[in-house]
């Protein structure tokens, strides 16, 4: 999946413009750019790649996400929905709001359940935040109903699935707000950056203001500018810009390369009875930046998940006992350690999860092995690749 897998002279180019100017910021000093505005050129190429109206770069995509909250208003004790299965981020941008995250299941898309979300609802609940873990997605026409339904706003997560779609739409386009990681590890990166994508101009001038400690950005004099409201630095800078700008003309090399790797995997477990794979709702398609496959139990995807780790099938993972994207290993949320202060409206909206279990979400990733597909591995490499995994797969089956 990452991009840096592959630098070339691409990203060298374009981190050298922004190095011979010598303006690392991007915003102002306009006169000694010479002409080099690499976050407003990298915007202007997500516009067009992700079929949005507005685009605001950020630092992070932990930031795209608290921003995308802000800027459609959701704040102090309001209620997010999130799923059970994602990065620890996901609730550490909303707790950074001060509004409280509602975890629900996951069903066999890996993703948010439709039916869970609308049982989670309550007078309190803002937002529903849809994240599109390992490169594919949820029901979204469900999930679009539900958040009509009971007017909430549809925040979409897709720091992992940039490439992949759902009827003809590129995903982290087609809810209210959506949000994307450029770090170090995502199909195209930025070094460390993030995206705030929507169609709605006053969640876009928001996001502008909020991420640059709300100022206005209206003329070029950077020191006239005002504040219509707080804010704070979610800034991204020239050089981070400039390596993305390389990387997003590339993406569709890179999923093309998701895709034939993924394809010499899959079909290589296909003819495993024990195995399933994760369901893709119809008219989806995957980014190709995982390949996720269900074995009959929990006991059956550890030991297929030791297995491959002793024969050096490396980047597969078994989430269930892993501690960054699955809620049974978030002791710091559970038992709310944290450096600062929590609000009293927090900490009783956590309380259930003192006695909530999730079932449901367990069913689904204790019997999940989710496979990292790189970029840099050679056809063959990847064929010995599949040809051992399935090897594994039927001796421990």
């Amino acid at each position: 999946m990452p991009g840096f897998e592959l630098f070339s002279d691409l990203e060298r180019k374009e981190v050298n413009d922004v190095l011979d100017n010598g303006v690392l910021m991007r915003y102002g000093f306009d006169g000694m750019r010479k002409g080099h505005w690499k976050a407003k050129e990298l915007e202007a190429e997500l516009r067009s790649t992700f079929q949005s109206d507005y685009v605001q770069l950020v630092s992070s995509g932990t930031a795209a996400v608290s921003i995308a909250l802000a800027s459609a208003g959701v704040g102090a004790g309001d209620e997010v929905i999130m799923p059970t299965f994602t990065f620890v981020a996901s609730f550490e941008a909303i707790m950074m709001l001060g509004a409280i995250p509602v975890l629900v299941d996951i069903d066999d898309t890996l993703t948010l359940d439709p039916k869970a979300v609308e049982e989670a609802i309550t007078a309190k609940t803002k937002a529903v935040m849809v994240v599109q873990m390992c490169g594919s997605m949820a029901n979204m026409d469900a999930l679009r109903t539900v958040c009509d339904k009971h007017n909430l706003i549809f925040v979409e997560d897709a720091c992992q699935a940039i490439g992949g779609s759902f009827k003809g739409k590129p995903l982290g386009s087609i809810a209210d707000l959506g949000c994307f990681s450029f770090d170090f590890v995502k199909t195209i990166t930025c070094g460390e950056g993030g995206a705030v994508v929507t169609n709605n101009k006053d969640y876009y001038t928001n996001a502008d203001h909020y991420s640059d400690h709300g100022h206005d950005h209206v003329g070029n004099d950077r020191g006239a500018e005002t504040h219509p409201f707080l804010g704070y630095n979610f800034r991204i800078s020239e050089l981070n810009a400039a390596v993305g700008l390389a990387q997003v003309r590339r993406l569709p090399e890179f999923i093309s390369i998701q895709k034939r790797n993924y394809t010499i995997i899959r079909e290589a477990l296909s003819h495993i009875p024990e195995i399933t794979f994760r369901t893709v709702p119809d008219g989806g398609e995957e980014s190709y930046a995982f390949l996720n496959f269900f074995l009959p139990d929990l006991e059956s995807a550890r030991k297929v998940s030791k297995a491959f780790k002793d024969n050096g099938i490396d980047a597969c993972f078994h989430y269930y006992d892993n501690n960054w994207h699955y809620i049974r290993k978030w002791d710091h949320l559970t038992n709310l350690k944290s450096l600062y202060p929590i609000s009293k409206e927090v900490k009783e909206g956590l309380q259930y999860l003192q006695t909530k279990s999730f079932e449901q979400s367990d069913h689904y990733i204790g019997r999940n092995i989710s496979c990292l597909i790189k970029l840099s591995w050679t056809e063959e490499e990847v064929k010995t690749r599949a040809n051992k995994m399935a090897q594994i797969i039927e001796t421990i089956n």
